[in-house]
């Protein structure tokens, strides 16, 4: 499960997605836009600045912009930065790799489908550019359609 922090980090990337040609865009209208408290979305574009995806410029005219355009910024290197590795258990993350505490991992079935579950969330993810996503909010609010947040 993502964590706050990531779920809040994408939905401020969405936003910037979604402006991308505007030039700076204030913190302020992110947070009302996202709903997203302001002490902590100051926080997130701290932590998404240091990790390459964003740019600011202080004083009139400043906000925060998108260090790079959205096709090349992608779902997984977001949620990678605020959350660390995907895989849901230690012992099949490819970046930060740990025993889990099997007597026999080399023969784990539980060990193998939780590779399967994070190749799939990884393929998902990194195959994922927030261009895409951009694209399908504003197809969805040119439509009227209802995008739905199903948790599993």
């Amino acid at each position: 499960m993502l964590s706050s922090r990531a779920r809040y980090a994408t939905r401020a990337m969405l936003d910037l997605s979604l402006r991308f040609d505007e030039g700076p865009i204030l913190i302020g209208d992110i947070s009302e836009r996202q709903n997203i408290p302001l002490k902590y979305l100051q926080q997130i574009l701290v932590s998404l600045k240091l990790a390459g995806f964003l740019q600011s410029r202080k004083g009139p005219g400043g906000g925060y912009t998108l260090a790079r355009p959205p096709k090349e910024i992608t779902l997984g290197e977001v949620v990678r930065a605020m959350d660390g590795p995907i895989a849901p258990i230690s012992c099949v993350s490819v970046t930060n790799y740990a025993e889990c505490g099997c007597p026999h991992p080399d023969k784990c079935s539980l060990r193998a489908k939780f590779k399967e579950v994070r190749d799939a969330m990884a393929d998902v993810l990194d195959n994922t550019s927030f261009a895409e996503i951009a694209e399908k909010q504003r197809n969805a609010d040119e439509s009227g359609a209802d995008l739905f947040d199903y948790v599993i």
